[in-house]
């Protein structure tokens, strides 16, 4: 029994699992952030253009059933804006932090170990030999 709860506490605080708890905390923090933007600002903004602020109103019958398209409508836009909202944040950050230049993304194989690389490097972190940097 103590074997079990020293390996749970082991899993429990490492580091890997705090950061991934620290990392939704802040996740969902910011996802508020963005849907008041959204709500509080942007959408009204929208309504301020087109004279609703949402479109909930419409409603479509067919044989006595109430088709409400105009709450998807409201929640498609509702979407979008959010969508566009974030990109925008997160090139704002990018451009802020100087992310978008930290070199080049992804991975190929080292010629000498199979192992995968980053492309940009010139030393292999596996069997250690010189390997040529491929940069796109």
């Amino acid at each position: 029994m103590r074997g079990l709860l020293t390996n749970f506490r082991n899993f429990a605080f490492s580091g890997s699992l705090v950061d991934l708890a620290v990392g939704l905390a802040i996740g969902a923090a910011f996802a508020t952030v963005v849907e008041s933007l959204v709500g509080d600002v942007i959408l009204p903004l929208v309504a301020a253009v087109f004279g609703q602020p949402d479109f909930d109103a419409l409603v479509l019958t067919v044989n006595g059933s109430r088709i409400r398209y105009g709450s998807f409508l409201t929640a498609f836009v509702s979407f979008l804006l959010l969508a566009v909202t974030i990109m925008f944040l997160v090139q704002a950050i990018r451009k802020a932090t100087g992310r978008e230049t930290a070199g080049a993304q992804g991975n190929r194989e080292c010629d000498h170990c199979k192992s995968f690389i980053p492309v940009d490097a010139s030393v292999c972190m596996f069997c250690t030999r010189d390997v040529e940097p491929v940069v796109p």
